[in-house]
């Protein structure tokens, strides 16, 4: 527990039990689940946490609380690893009001059996609720990333409760740097959905903003315009980093030698950042993370089974899914009899915007020769 600010205490929880987040990114400093209580004249709660951290959690309130019961909990996003305790809450603050939007209180029904209707606020775009010298405005965030997501802005404070936005990977109690696990965060959980963080932007880009509090990761109160910055660009799709990513499979390490010469001779070529990654080996989610922080891209693998390496396929559609754009693309395939990987990657693309390809292919049949040593070195002055 910490101040956030006099009035606003943080009442989250660590968590150094989980392995994988939504059960496929690895975390492995834990996750944070934040909480917040506004102490005013009436006291306000925001958010739960993951049903592992009742006791604790509950007993942060109550810690935080000091004698007094609250009025209201605002449930800003339904996602249960924030929204697991609230029938717990509920049930021992029978009092307290829940405060949520017209999405919310469906899927409240669908996770807990009711919808507490008795008890129900519902609030809508730009409506406030005061706490006593608090007034909080809330913004309807849809599809950042569910349906049902609001943010509240807090008007005396300037303090700006962002749900899932500008979270990170990792617990509270360690140290490590932002940008890393919460461009990985964004571009895995939120990445989707460019569009719709830009149109919350168009809302809350006039406001006066001392700290942001997200659902996950610290409360940020420096620099902010550092990771409005970031939030800017990775929900855009814009280049964040001058560089090229290489993401390859390799089955008996001809392709991965490809790979290799290909490395040395971008940097020969003076690209300023060359970045390689073994789908097979290296985790997903920063190869993902990668190809959406630098501006080129070159894939390579082999042909298999008549299509591409598993590994690179389900790559492919890690970005295609998440609407990968704005970038270019070089193609190395390997093929003994019948190559036909680099028609098929390039064939994955045919939806996604603004893809421009390399005129120069790698084919390498069965290993390295004269012939594709001469693709390599064009391909790399193409893509450095």
């Amino acid at each position: 527990m910490f101040k956030v600010t006099e009035d606003i205490i943080y009442v989250g929880v660590n968590d150094h039990e989980v392995d994988l987040f939504e059960g496929q990114y690895d975390v492995p400093n834990g996750m944070s689940y934040n909480s917040c209580v506004v102490l005013d004249e009436k006291v306000a709660v925001f958010d739960t946490v993951d049903a592992h951290f009742k006791d604790e959690w509950l007993a942060n309130l109550e810690e935080a609380f000091s004698g007094r019961t609250p009025d209201y909990l605002i449930v800003q996003h339904m996602e249960p690893d924030h929204a697991a305790n609230i029938a717990n809450f509920a049930e021992k603050y029978p009092e307290a009001k829940i405060v949520g939007n017209a999405k919310t209180f469906p899927m409240m029904k669908q996770f807990f059996g009711t919808d507490f209707a008795d008890r129900q606020i519902v609030v809508k775009e730009g409506e406030t609720l005061s706490t006593g010298k608090h007034n909080l405005t809330f913004v309807m965030a849809p599809m950042v990333h569910w349906p049902e997501v609001m943010m509240t802005y807090d008007t005396t404070d300037k303090i700006f409760f962002s749900a899932d936005a500008f979270g990170k990977f990792g617990a509270l109690d360690v140290e490590e740097e932002w940008d890393c696990e919460a461009r990985r965060y964004y571009i895995g959980i939120v990445g989707k959905y460019g569009p719709m963080v830009q149109k919350l932007f168009a809302k809350v880009g006039s406001l006066e903003i001392k700290a942001i509090c997200p659902l996950h990761g610290p409360v940020l109160t420096e620099n902010l315009g550092h990771y409005l910055n970031l939030y800017t660009i990775w929900s855009s799709y814009q280049v964040e980093t001058e560089g090229t990513v290489i993401a390859y499979t390799s089955v008996y390490g001809n392709t991965k030698k490809a790979v290799e010469l290909l490395a040395e001779k971008l940097t020969e070529e003076g690209c300023p950042k060359v970045v390689v990654t073994d789908l097979a080996r290296d985790d997903m989610a920063e190869a993902v993370e990668d190809a959406f922080r630098y501006g080129k891209l070159i894939l390579a693998t082999t042909t298999y089974n008549g299509d591409i390496f598993p590994f690179m396929k389900e790559f492919i559609n890690h970005l295609t899914e998440r609407s990968y754009q704005n970038r270019k693309i070089g193609f190395v395939e390997n093929g003994s009899w019948a190559p036909m990987a680099a028609k098929i990657m390039k064939a994955a693309f045919e939806k996604s915007k603004n893809i421009t390809f390399a005129d120069t292919t790698v084919t390498v049949r069965s290993a390295v020769n004269e012939e594709s040593e001469a693709q390599i070195a064009a391909l790399a002055k193409e893509m450095k």
